[in-house]
């Protein structure tokens, strides 16, 4: 699985690369999880509004910051 989360590092895009993280953990998913900083790289995925959480290539949220369940949920989609 591979995830991407957008943003230009603030505590809200570690807010979701934190809740990301534990989601796996408590599904016990293995997964490629990559931080992307690079404004050119993050319009790319054509999001607008950071931070973004990326699932294989797909957009899951945008401009927001997910719940915990919202992500688990993703996860188990994309498994």
């Amino acid at each position: 699985m591979e995830i991407r989360i957008l943003g230009p590092g603030c505590p809200r895009c570690e807010e979701v690369e934190k809740r990301t993280i534990n989601a796996l953990a408590e599904l016990n998913v293995d997964a490629d999880v990559q931080k992307v900083t690079d404004i050119k790289k993050i319009s790319g995925y054509k999001v607008f509004a950071t931070p973004a959480l990326v699932i294989n290539k797909k957009v899951k949220a945008s401009g927001r910051i997910p719940s915990a369940k919202e992500i688990k949920q993703w996860l188990q989609e994309e498994k």
